[in-house]
């Protein structure tokens, strides 16, 4: 798990709490030979029980999401290190894990990549989403085996480079330690669910998550640009695509993170200064670096064929369209009845969830509920209000906590 969260304190931080400052066997070798692999797959193979899994990225420095190492510990094997950059794939691993329970924190954040290495769970059961359900205020790894363990893990090493070869000691000890907890955290949650009468939920929860389809792929990507949105002129926006188009060819044949080639800020620096040629564009002081001064040819012909195009084919001011209702600030004027909807329906959830212990999030999505506000079934019944949840992917659970209350409140603004 590549990022560390917000919520992941300093030590200092955290009463009686005792440093976990070594994996209990050591730390284990890198597995990154042949033999070395099929060993560990037989190893693992024969053990039994949960299977606590993590995966390590280079977020922030290479290019793409691509997993650097994979961390995978049984109680009766112990905890083995794969390096997969050796290796076609990881789908012996994957399997020699047949169906047992794979055990995550932040399960969404390495899935992905554990499927792009041939690895995919039977089942899941995520720490971090389990003490969301259970109402824990503060749900990093860190904090929530200070918090249920008395133990303390240093989170130092969480955003590090781990494309680095060979991967230094202390790296690889912090990488083992994030798996050595990890399932007898998780015998705690399962108990503290069952006690809140919140394990068919963390159940749904989990299968949701492990049968995610990947993320589709963004429409114009490029207007995620930051700072972007405050530029209200169309040959200005071509100048963002263009720049950015040019910044992920050479970060992708660089194997490098965007942001490293190219910061968002020197983009939308060129695009308000609209350079004419190379010295224009070195004078400013977002590409007055030295490497930003030897790319500068690449950035100012991105910039001139921008300046270039005919009217007709620059980008509109506004990204594609959605299916989805416009922003709730607009509302009021657009439309005073879905507003007057939403204004019912926000604080009803938020209450549901606060009496459940549940982030209001967790209960329900703010997109399902908007478009619930915006585009209601006709009859609201609780029914039909189920019906549309269902569609927005909503769990069983969920719509079993929401779809009558909802249903009767917004009947009664309707009505006047």
């Amino acid at each position: 798990m590549t990022q560390g969260t917000a919520d992941d304190a300093p030590l200092a931080e955290q009463p009686e709490v005792t440093p976990l400052l070594e994996p209990a066997a050591g730390v284990p070798r890198v597995v990154a030979t042949p033999a070395a692999y099929r060993d560990a797959v037989e190893r693992l193979a024969a053990g039994t029980g949960p299977v606590a899994v993590d995966a390590e990225r280079a977020s922030g420095y290479r290019y793409g999401q691509r997993t650097y190492l994979v961390q995978v510990r049984r109680e009766d094997v112990g905890t083995v290190l794969v390096d997969p950059v050796p290796f076609e794939d990881l789908s012996e691993l994957g399997a020699a894990l047949g169906d047992a329970e794979w055990v995550l924190h932040a399960a969404t954040q390495d899935l992905p990549g554990l499927a792009d290495l041939g690895m995919r769970p039977a089942k899941v059961f995520d720490t971090e989403l389990a003490a969301r359900l259970l109402g824990y205020e503060r749900v990093g790894l860190g904090a929530v085996v200070a918090r249920v363990l008395g133990l303390g893990l240093a989170k130092e090493h969480s955003a590090q480079d781990w494309s680095t070869r060979p991967l230094p000691e202390d790296w690889l000890r912090y990488a083992a330690l994030d798996v050595e907890l990890l399932v007898p955290l998780r015998d705690h949650l399962v108990d503290e669910l069952a006690a809140q009468g919140k394990a068919d939920w963390a159940a749904q929860e989990f299968e949701f998550e492990r049968l995610a389809p990947p993320a589709p792929p963004r429409v114009e990507p490029w207007r995620r640009t930051s700072g972007s949105a405050a530029l209200r002129d169309r040959r200005r926006l071509a100048v963002v695509r263009a720049l950015w188009e040019a910044r992920d060819a050479n970060a992708r044949l660089r194997d490098l993170s965007p942001g490293r080639v190219l910061p968002d800020r020197s983009i939308v620096a060129a695009a308000q200064a609209l350079p004419r040629t190379v010295a224009d564009l070195t004078r400013l002081s977002e590409f007055a670096s030295k490497g930003t001064k030897r790319r500068a040819p690449v950035w100012q012909r991105a910039i001139s064929e921008a300046l270039a195009l005919p009217a007709d084919e620059l980008p509109s001011l506004r990204g594609p369209g959605t299916d989805g209702p416009p922003p709730a600030r607009a509302w009021a004027d657009r439309d005073p009845a879905a507003w007057a909807r939403l204004e019912v329906a926000r604080p009803l959830v938020a209450e549901i969830a606060a009496n459940h212990r549940l982030p209001t999030e967790n209960l329900l999505q703010p997109d399902a509920l908007r478009r619930l506000c915006w585009t209601p079934p006709e009859p609201m019944t609780p029914e039909a209000v189920a019906d549309f949840l269902h569609g927005r992917a909503a769990r069983e659970w969920q719509v079993g906590l929401v779809a009558e209350p909802l249903a009767r409140a917004l009947t009664e603004v309707d009505a006047g």
